[in-house]
């Protein structure tokens, strides 16, 4: 009778194993991590419809929160673009992004001043000093890797060494912009002004954000296209999943790093001078944009451009709503929070691998 009951109770126990195995993958599934931040984004909207805050005024926040994930997407995947193919994080994009605004800023400064283009508040000026930086911090960001990282690499440094050295060159970078244009706040237009617009369903937002979005997701398209649709943005892919493999079969990895950093700087000064637009420039401004930019990273997936652009525009959507009941200088704690909350649920991220 008793050996009777030991077993009941080990066909218990393997019952409830059985079952908690079984649960444990789906509740770190890729659905149970979307469906969370389904349900944390009608919870903001609750919070925020709580202290009587229009309707209006929601929709408009998400509309900008869009606007930042945008920006937050182009310094995502830049970021997402180096640790796919070097596999270390660089801590210094952030630097890259503020030269990137600054240089900008320098280039408006030397060009005579243009009428606003359309509903916009710049002028031809600015798309020139755009077109202008991009080419320039992907320049700086090779002779980065020319310098220091690629000396690392060929003495088979460790990821720590890496991480340090780039956390190096990201305080050497900000010293940079401190010595050529100082602590001083600037603006691209000082005083020129930037009247809204009415959107379908009473939604304001300012013309500047819509062009910020569509350069955004036209850049972003741009950048699918390359790494889908041509021979070097395959080789990218192939250095990324096997850099050994892919040098046997004849791919120069070095020519695919270099294009790596190019396209990853270049990335990071337009996400910096598009944030430019909408605020102030300060020195630590690509600081700031760093945790949420790691942030959407690792919400889609260290190493997946697609997954860093949903992880971005979560993170903006986000940051923006809550700024509705919470004061918006909480706004880099609530992408940190969304970075735990997705770190312990799924740690690859919603579009990473199994690993």
């Amino acid at each position: 009778m008793k050996n009777t009951e030991v077993a009941d109770d080990d066909d218990v126990t393997d019952d409830r194993a059985g079952a908690g195995s079984r649960i444990g993958p789906i509740l770190r599934s890729r659905t149970a991590l979307a469906v969370l931040f389904i349900a944390l984004g009608f919870g903001l909207w609750l919070l925020a419809g709580a202290p009587e805050v229009p309707a209006k005024q929601l929709l408009s926040l998400t509309v900008w929160g869009v606007m930042l994930g945008g920006v937050l997407a182009l310094g995502s995947i830049g970021l997402t673009l180096v640790y796919g193919v070097l596999q270390f994080p660089n801590f210094s994009h952030g630097a890259l992004i503020t030269l990137g605004a600054y240089i900008a800023y320098a280039v408006i400064g030397l060009l005579p001043p243009g009428s606003e283009l359309g509903p916009f508040s710049f002028g031809w000026e600015f798309l020139l000093a755009l077109f202008i930086a991009m080419p320039l911090v992907g320049v700086v960001a090779l002779a980065v890797d020319r310098l220091i990282y690629r000396r690392l690499r060929n003495q088979r440094a460790g990821l720590v060494l890496f991480a340090m050295a780039s956390l190096g060159m990201a305080f050497f970078l900000r010293s940079c912009v401190y010595m050529i244009w100082g602590p001083d706040f600037h603006f691209y237009y000082q005083g020129r002004s930037n009247p809204a617009m009415e959107l379908p369903l009473g939604v304001r937002v300012q013309a500047d954000q819509l062009f910020i979005v569509a350069l955004a997701m036209a850049l972003v398209v741009a950048v699918y296209l390359l790494l889908t649709k041509t021979r070097m943005g395959k080789a990218m892919r192939a250095t990324a999943d096997n850099p050994e493999l892919a040098q046997v079969r004849g791919i120069n990895t070095e020519h695919v790093i270099a294009l790596t950093w190019i396209l990853s700087g270049a990335l990071a000064a337009a996400a910096g001078v598009m944030y430019g637009l909408t605020s102030q420039l300060r020195p630590e401004m690509g600081f700031w944009l760093l945790l949420p930019i790691f942030a959407g990273t690792i919400m889609g997936g260290i190493g997946n451009p697609f997954g860093a652009l949903v992880g971005a525009m979560i993170i903006g959507i986000v940051t923006q709503v809550t700024a509705a009941f919470i004061s918006p200088a909480y706004g880099p704690a609530v992408a940190f929070i969304l970075m735990v909350v997705t770190l312990v649920i799924r740690p690859q991220g919603l579009f990473g691998g199994s690993a």
